[in-house]
């Protein structure tokens, strides 16, 4: 369903394992910036009824994620460390069409959006089925299922306004850029690390 060209290795699960504390921060820090990124789209977008609507739920649904995970972390006795930069997003980000018109941009962005939660999902997915840890294997089978409803939401969105760009082309172009990028990543205990 979500398209990826590359999965994660299953031995990723394992490293997440060896540092439980870090892989919940980083993930916090991810669901704030999912929330961020859909306050964003709103914010450029805001002539988008149905949008605006559909995408202030969405930023409610990562900030509570945000909040789920805060919870898990403070109940094992840890801290919320620090922002972390998320180097695949980053990377992911150059993708973009930084010149073009505004459909243009917002059907990249919406896009980008999509490819980070298709990522999350698969990963989620993994964690739920492979990490020993009964509390994080309910907790990520669940998120899997959010995940894939996001990845859908931006996808929508995508293909319903952006009339003039040829929106599939271009997310198989994004799909093949991703695999590129992901094969440099799943050697650290982050979300997308």
């Amino acid at each position: 369903m979500l398209g990826l060209k590359l999965a994660t290795d299953p031995r990723w699960v394992n490293i997440v394992e060896s540092n439980i504390e870090e892989i919940l921060t980083d993930h916090a820090w991810c669901e704030q910036k999912a929330a961020t990124n859909a306050i964003t789209i709103i914010t450029l977008n805001s002539e988008h009824t149905d949008l605006v609507t559909e995408l202030l739920e969405l930023a409610k649904e990562e900030l509570e994620h945000f909040q789920m995970v805060h919870e898990i972390i403070k109940k094992r006795g840890y801290t919320l460390g620090r922002e972390r930069k998320d180097s695949y997003v980053n990377e992911l980000y150059k993708f973009m069409n930084k010149g073009g018109n505004r459909v243009q941009s917002m059907v990249d962005r919406l896009l980008f959006s999509a490819m980070i939660e298709a990522r999350s999902c698969e990963r989620f997915k993994l964690l739920s089925k492979r990490i020993k840890d009964p509390e994080l294997s309910k907790f990520y089978h669940d998120l899997m299922i959010s995940e894939a409803g996001h990845y859908t939401t931006f996808l929508k969105f995508a293909r319903q306004y952006g009339q003039d760009v040829d929106v599939d082309t271009r997310w198989k172009e994004l799909i093949e850029f991703e695999a590129k990028v992901i094969q440099n990543y799943g050697k650290s205990e982050t979300i997308h690390g």
